[in-house]
């Protein structure tokens, strides 16, 4: 039986359509507090003015509210609390099933003299969109819940489950303090012990106008790899042809990792990678994806393959231009960048990247490269596997030079069930408010946070439920949250909300089944699901 009535959604709706003017002026509030977490030693005040601003407005509608210390905190690198808060259900809210939200406050840095055509934290309206920093990451989405816990108390709409929130002021410079908090609150009788679902909206629809679920991310391993060669620099005038130089030494192991087309050449990267399923191949066909659109937002045209010197002429000017993208239809392409793992090349440390020209051989380089990881993918075999084929190649080298690997971060990759009842619900509230099905999407990026929810708790299950459009340019410069997106995800998250109420069965944080599987059918995405397949539906 539904939670609300259909003259009761309409209700509530038009509540949230009625307050739009509201929204807009507390996003205002929230982007012009430049909460940078990555320049601590001028902007912690504004990053625990955030965060005391989003304590008032959970106090103001009579939820509890607490400030966690971070337990990365020095006396010499103060940090941010975690804000926790929790609104409970008015019946029974121990047998109510319980949702955790989580969300960050902090943001990026931004000045308008970096490309900015407004203030990026003076909150502009054109056209439907807010511009401002922070606005769609994720100030924007992440207090929208308390928009809705707001709408459900003045329509005497009851919450059906308990709602926890947890707020971070650290994510865009590592999360600092977050995953120890985490597993300290997941312990017995703690904040997170009774969590039954998570949810996240902290991505991005795959386009502009169709909304998505988010059922698997990508890991990473970051490495830097450093060549030291002499004492010093030297001036290639004078040295160049007498000593082994880093650079040339470092450019060479970099150009073994990856061929032109994507192709990882480190041997073993692809053992542990899972062949796509019929059932897999199919989830791609229904989303709502074109190449040309990615190709123009991303700023992605066909090479020109221009040279500093006048075109000769003849036919060899006429040639076609070879297509940027490594594939070529829409499966293959996110597969790509979802599915498969790839290697990317970064950057040098060390060696001259001014204007101009400067003859000099650089005594120590450091490259910077990483692999984005798929399920199954160890972080740490990937390190043995990277080492190795380094160390080899290497070796080819006779180089007198030292080299040294450090894999600075590593992370596996997470991945859901897109059919758990999490989603389902989530699902059911995007049908009702947008009329249409979500498209099931991956990320090529990494979440850290959604791993060490799950394992923190048990394997309680998280939903990345994105509200922003493919084209609100996060972290870069006029990020952007449209109108539209705000109101209908504020009234999606308020649905999902009402969706999770009518979930039959127990909570599946007070489950204690074993799985009676083997292991092979436990690497089965939700062959075993906590308080759904499990003996507790008996």
């Amino acid at each position: 039986m539904p939670l609300l009535d259909e003259s009761k959604q309409k209700e509530f709706f038009a509540y949230i359509e009625e307050h739009e003017e509201l929204y807009k002026k507390r996003l205002g509030e929230a982007v012009a507090i430049p909460s940078i977490s990555s320049e601590l030693d001028e902007h912690l005040g504004d990053i625990n003015k955030m965060m005391d601003w989003t304590n008032a407005h959970i106090q103001r509608l009579g939820g509890k509210a607490e400030f966690i210390p971070n337990p990365a905190s020095t006396e010499d690198r103060p940090l941010p609390p975690i804000l926790l808060g929790e609104f409970l259900s008015a019946t029974d809210p121990k047998k109510k099933k319980t949702l955790c939200v989580y969300g960050h406050l902090d943001v990026q840095p931004a000045d308008i003299s970096d490309g900015w055509d407004t203030d990026p934290f003076v909150l502009t309206e054109k056209d439907g969109k807010l511009f401002g920093r922070g606005s769609t990451d994720d100030k924007g989405p992440a207090l929208s819940w308390l928009w809705v816990i707001e709408a459900f108390q003045a329509l005497n709409i009851e919450l059906p489950v308990n709602l926890k929130l947890m707020y971070e002021g650290m994510e865009e410079f590592g999360s600092d303090g977050l995953f120890e908090v985490i597993q300290q609150e997941a312990q017995e009788s703690k904040f997170l012990s009774d969590v039954d679902f998570f949810c996240i909206s902290d991505n991005y629809w795959l386009g502009k106008t169709k909304p998505c679920l988010t059922y698997g991310l990508r890991g990473l391993a970051y490495f830097e790899l450093s060549l030291k060669g002499c004492q010093q620099d030297l001036h290639s005038g004078v040295f160049g042809g007498m000593v082994h130089e880093a650079m040339t030494d470092l450019i060479k192991l970099m150009s073994t990792l990856v061929n032109s087309d994507g192709t990882i050449l480190v041997d073993g990267v692809y053992d542990s990678v899972k062949d796509v399923t019929a059932e897999e191949e199919a989830m791609y066909e229904p989303i709502d994806f074109d190449i040309e659109s990615f190709k123009e937002e991303a700023k992605v045209i066909t090479s020109t393959s221009t040279t500093a010197r006048s075109g000769s002429g003849g036919d060899d000017d006429e040639k076609a231009k070879p297509e940027v993208l490594l594939r070529s239809t829409k499966k293959d392409l996110l597969m790509n960048r979802w599915r498969n793992p790839t290697l990317s090349l970064h950057g040098v440390e060390g060696a001259f990247s001014g204007v101009g020209a400067k003859t000099v051989i650089p005594a120590h380089v450091k490259g910077k490269f990483s692999l984005r990881l798929v399920p199954d993918q160890d972080p740490k075999e990937i390190e043995k596997c990277v080492r190795a084929h380094l160390e080899r190649e290497f070796a080819s080298l006779q180089s007198p030079n030292e080299m040294t690997l450090e894999m600075t971060h590593g992370a596996p990759a997470w991945f859901s069930n897109p059919k758990h009842p999490n989603f389902e619900a989530a699902a059911a509230a995007i049908q009702k408010v947008f009329g249409m099905e979500p498209d099931y999407t991956r990320e090529g990026g990494s979440i850290p946070v959604t791993n060490a929810m799950e394992e923190a708790t048990g394997g309680m299950n998280v939903c990345l439920l994105p509200i922003g459009a493919c084209d609100d340019m996060a972290h870069s410069q006029n990020e952007k949250y449209n109108v539209v997106n705000m109101i209908k995800g504020i009234q999606v998250l308020g649905l999902y909300i009402l969706e999770l109420g009518n979930i039959p069965g127990p909570k599946p944080s007070d489950c204690r089944c074993a799985p009676s599987l083997s292991a092979e059918e436990l690497m089965i995405p939700g062959a075993f699901v906590k308080g759904f397949k499990c003996k507790c539906e008996m």
